[in-house]
């Protein structure tokens, strides 16, 4: 997985003012972004697995990180996961917000720009055209968008989509 292009792709969603934007919705646009790319280009952008959850895709070490994140974990500093949370870290601050049945992570800017060079002319598209398409949306909408496309429904729960 290429952790700096996903910390990227969420300060230019911060840079857009995308609505809403929280450790679910980032999610389900990743797969989104990495579904159309892969179609259409014959390539993911951020090299994640999207295993079918019982509500939306997703991503299966992106939410292993969130987890960690949201309880707090410690890891030992051997541990590659260190790695990558600090990746996002060095690049934004993310609050914890509990609710009552589920912890939500919000993205907040620390005033580091995007780099778009990391992305090419055809991963831009394809990440304008979905941030465009979904950045008032709730992620329930993008989620039940998921739903409409054939090899998500043809999965069982737990299994690889992408």
């Amino acid at each position: 997985m290429d952790m700096t292009k996903v910390a990227n792709v969420i300060l230019y969603m911060l840079h857009k003012q995308v609505k809403l934007l929280n450790d679910k919705k980032l999610s389900i646009l990743l797969f989104l972004m990495d579904y159309n790319h892969l179609k259409y280009c014959g390539k993911k952008i951020f090299g994640d697995e999207y295993i079918k959850g019982s509500r939306s895709p997703e991503p299966k070490i992106l939410s292993e990180l969130f987890e960690i994140i949201a309880t707090e974990e410690v890891l030992e500093d051997e541990d590659d996961r260190v790695f990558f949370i600090q990746e996002l870290l060095d690049n934004m601050d993310i609050d914890i917000i509990e609710r009552e049945n589920f912890t939500e992570l919000h993205f907040v800017e620390i005033g580091i720009d995007y780099d778009e060079d990391l992305f090419d002319d055809d991963e831009l598209k394809t990440i304008n055209k979905l941030v465009n398409q979904y950045k008032e949306a709730t992620p329930r909408v993008i989620a039940n968008d998921t739903f409409k496309i054939d090899e998500y429904r043809a999965k069982e729960k737990g299994e690889v989509i992408i």
